[in-house]
């Protein structure tokens, strides 16, 4: 029961954006280490926006539809948050340079720093959350 609470899932996507976050430094750090070389396409990650649409999707009042027959396909799925990766992809949109690279290493800072701040954030918040907690079992 307590598994399945609000907190609990609370917990577990914070964790999970945690987690992200730290790829995500190693990526930007990645691409910074790169600013010099050749032909070297940047790296970004994407995984919020997926998990926005996995959370959007529990919605409590979908459409049901009637299922007579175990074949049929339902009109909603809820998609488990759990299930939501990290996808590291290239960015071959852009050309900063003439030999090729796309690296800005400007954005990259301003990108390193608000990953900084996000997971600071994160961080307190299981803190908060975990200070609360032990009061409640107190």
């Amino acid at each position: 029961m307590f598994m399945d609470s609000g907190f609990m899932m609370t917990q577990d996507i914070l964790q999970r954006s945690m987690s992200v976050g730290v790829i995500r430094q190693e990526v930007i750090s990645d691409n910074i280490a790169n600013a010099d070389t050749p032909h070297y396409k940047r790296r970004e990650v994407a995984f919020e926006s997926e998990l926005n649409r996995a959370l959007r999707s529990y919605d409590p009042h979908p459409f049901k539809a009637k299922l007579t027959h175990k074949k049929h396909i339902p009109f909603y799925r809820a998609k488990n948050y759990r299930e939501v990766k990290p996808i590291v992809y290239l960015d071959y949109s852009t050309t900063y340079r003439n030999d090729g690279n796309n690296v800005d290493i400007e954005k990259e800072m301003v990108d390193a720093r608000e990953n900084t701040m996000r997971y600071i954030a994160m961080t307190q918040r299981v803190n908060d959350n975990y200070r609360l907690l032990s009061t409640l079992l107190r």
